[in-house]
């Protein structure tokens, strides 16, 4: 597959993102945000013919729906995927959802609730929403626009809402075994959790980064993975499903400033 010279670090990490769902096999792939949700659309029209996609509120689809306005697009519907059946695949662990936590910590554990103390925090989110069923029912992946100290965070995150590797917050006897997180894709790297207890470790550098760069910017240590290696680009084909299925570039605006996919050297 040719790769292209001209793309963005956003189309980059689409690209990366789209391969946690590579061997999936049928299941359904939630992508939450604007850059998972594009990665989702990429990975079934590429590599993984048998995801399922839904149109983001009752139907499930062949063919990912746009972002945006859709102008003369018409969806095509196979099939109904109302707010219950979605808990019937979830529950069976037929789902595999990427989302954009405000926090994560060295276990996997994330936060969407708050900044601070609990009982009086500095910023209020959104909340736990479905991070504690989904963390333990069906596999997971992450998605960080702006790798940093305050994302990925030194000791725990300020409110833990979904379930990660902390052998702390297990009680005995509790099967930890349905917990499956995947891989973690940042502005700067691809992280996953395939080393020893599943720590994290970095699968790929962005290209221009460094591993320095990259501990740098987290709050824990980081381990490299044996086969580390740089994160490849976009081929002219992907790029051009992307653009396609973001017609109003809204990934323009996830990672700050929309730098270019290749950093230039400091």
């Amino acid at each position: 597959m040719s790769q292209s010279a001209d793309f963005t670090l956003c189309e980059l990490a689409i690209v990366a993102a789209a391969e946690a769902w590579r061997g999936n096999g049928e299941v359904i792939a939630s992508g939450i945000g604007v850059a998972p949700r594009i990665a989702a659309g990429l990975a079934k029209l590429t590599h993984s013919p048998d995801l399922l996609l839904t149109d983001g509120e009752a139907y499930l689809v062949e063919e990912p729906v746009p972002l945006g306005p859709r102008g003369d697009h018409h969806t095509g519907f196979a099939g109904w995927m109302p707010y219950a059946r979605m808990f019937e695949c979830l529950w069976r662990g037929n789902r595999h959802s990427m989302t954009t936590p405000t926090q994560i910590d060295r276990w996997g554990q994330s936060n969407l609730s708050c900044i601070g103390d609990f009982r009086k925090p500095k910023t209020q989110i959104l909340g736990p929403r479905g991070f504690p069923g989904n963390s333990i029912n069906h596999a997971n992946s992450m998605f960080a626009p702006a790798h940093s100290p305050r994302v990925f965070v030194e000791g725990e995150v300020d409110m833990v809402g979904s379930a990660g590797y902390n052998p702390a917050r297990w009680i005995a006897g509790v099967r930890r075994d349905y917990v499956d997180l995947r891989i973690i894709v940042t502005d700067l790297c691809v992280m996953d959790f395939g080393a020893p207890e599943h720590a994290i470790r970095v699968a790929s550098l962005h290209p221009g980064v460094s591993f320095e760069q990259v501990q740098a910017a987290t709050g824990f240590p980081l381990l490299k993975a044996g086969d580390m290696r740089v994160t490849p680009a976009p081929s002219a084909a992907q790029l051009e499903i992307i653009r396609r299925l973001d017609p109003h570039d809204l990934r323009a605006a996830v990672i700050r400033g929309n730098p270019p996919g290749v950093r230039k050297p400091a």
